[in-house]
């Protein structure tokens, strides 16, 4: 059963990237795994610490950065020490018209692996994006949470597995758990 914490992410995830057309896409995925439950032209995984977007772009043969359609990083940049430096990495290994897809907490515990150290709400996470170089018409943004599965996290078995009969996934924007942005290099 999938975490609380990720249901409605997942769900409105999904949704947006669904609309792009991922069967033609070239795939990077940054330290996680979400990326191989869907259907793209290609993808590839690049784990910490054999890959750390922290210290540049990866590199092709030539040394030059590789190029992608979609990078996704899940759950990753609240464990970066530098992740304005991996954020414009990243931009710099994307074509023209491409996409960054990224999620990462905003309220959970502390969970070190091997550091933790950054929170982003929507409009954090915006700003971040901005801050690297995303265009302002390229960015989408959203978050969830509400203070009931705020509680959940408090649980000392977690992240709590979501519970269909009690759990109430209402989302309070005046309450995030979780954010995530797609952002376009336009």
């Amino acid at each position: 059963m999938p975490s609380l914490n990720r249901i409605e992410l997942r769900r409105i995830s999904r949704a947006w990237l669904q609309e792009l057309p991922l069967q033609g896409m070239s795939v990077a995925e940054i330290s996680g795994q979400w990326g191989k439950y869907f259907n793209f032209g290609s993808y590839e995984q690049f784990r910490y610490p054999e890959y750390d977007i922290c210290n540049g772009p990866f590199e092709g043969e030539d040394g030059r950065p590789r190029k992608f359609d979609l990078i996704i990083a899940d759950q990753v940049w609240e464990h970066l020490d530098k992740p304005y430096a991996a954020t414009k990495n990243v931009r710099k290994m994307m074509k023209r018209g491409s996409y960054f897809y990224i999620a990462t907490p905003f309220f959970i515990p502390f969970h070190a692996a091997p550091q933790d150290n950054s929170r982003w709400s929507a409009r954090g996470l915006k700003n971040l994006l901005l801050e690297c170089g995303f265009d302002d018409a390229g960015i989408k943004t959203g978050q969830w949470g509400n203070r009931a599965a705020a509680l959940r996290n408090l649980e000392p078995d977690w992240p709590p597995e979501h519970d269909p009969e009690c759990d109430d996934l209402t989302n309070d924007p005046e309450f995030p758990i979780t954010a995530w942005a797609l952002a376009q290099k336009i």
